[in-house]
């Protein structure tokens, strides 16, 4: 992803600071399924722009949620997957992400912890799925346990994007807790800040307790 990404309208993402502005991000190993998933969920409205040199697709999408309507940008990974990490521009402002494995192959639900871990460094606290792609290959797969998503606690998905099974219902409950998330953000420098007023609080509660007592708060030298 060489260049100045905000060079492209659709790729400035000032945008994703309007309220009715949700960026969606997708994650997972090549041929998971992840462009074939959001075809069968867009169906009439999959126009992919393809951005070849940020190895970037996006798909938008009209979404009501409650009373009011949302603008939902879909980014998929376009093969720069194949390095095993991400641009960080990637990951600037998502509000949600949908990690996709395929029930076939093993080492593609092995590598999600290396996306999951990947994902918490540049966004903490957004909300995040386990999806298990491709079961119409095999319905035993959904009576096996996959303990990826409890162990982190995420919810999971078991979702066929060939016959369309809980696609649409994953889809549209990942845009509500996008929008969810965006309208009560608990991002972690927020959490930080929060932390270090806290303490500057307390540290100023216990100065005046111990002025009360008569006693002299020193503060420390400093060699």
């Amino acid at each position: 992803m060489a260049g100045d990404v905000s060079s492209i309208p659709e790729l400035d993402q000032r945008k994703y600071d309007a309220d009715e502005q949700v960026k969606i991000i997708c994650l997972g190993d090549s041929a998971v399924g992840k462009s074939k998933l959001m075809e069968r969920f867009l169906m009439d409205e999959y126009r992919p722009q393809q951005l070849s040199t940020y190895a970037l697709t996006l798909y938008k999408h009209t979404a009501t949620v409650g009373n009011k309507t949302v603008a939902v940008d879909f980014w998929d990974t376009a093969g720069q997957e194949r390095f095993q990490n991400m641009h960080p521009s990637y990951y600037h402002k998502a509000h949600a992400c949908i990690m996709v494995f395929d029930v076939q192959r093993k080492i593609t639900y092995k590598n999600l912890a290396n996306w999951y871990k990947e994902l918490r460094e540049y966004r903490p606290e957004i909300p995040c799925c386990v999806v298990a792609n491709k079961i119409d290959a095999d319905l035993k797969v959904t009576q096996r346990s996959f303990n990826f998503g409890k162990k982190q606690g995420l919810p999971f998905y078991f979702v066929s994007a060939a016959d369309g099974t809980n696609v649409v219902k994953m889809f549209r409950e990942m845009i509500k807790r996008a929008v969810d998330y965006k309208q009560n953000p608990s991002d972690f420098m927020d959490e930080v800040m929060q932390e270090l007023e806290n303490f500057d609080l307390e540290k100023k509660e216990d100065n005046s307790d111990a002025d009360e007592d008569g006693l002299k708060v020193e503060s420390p030298e400093l060699d």
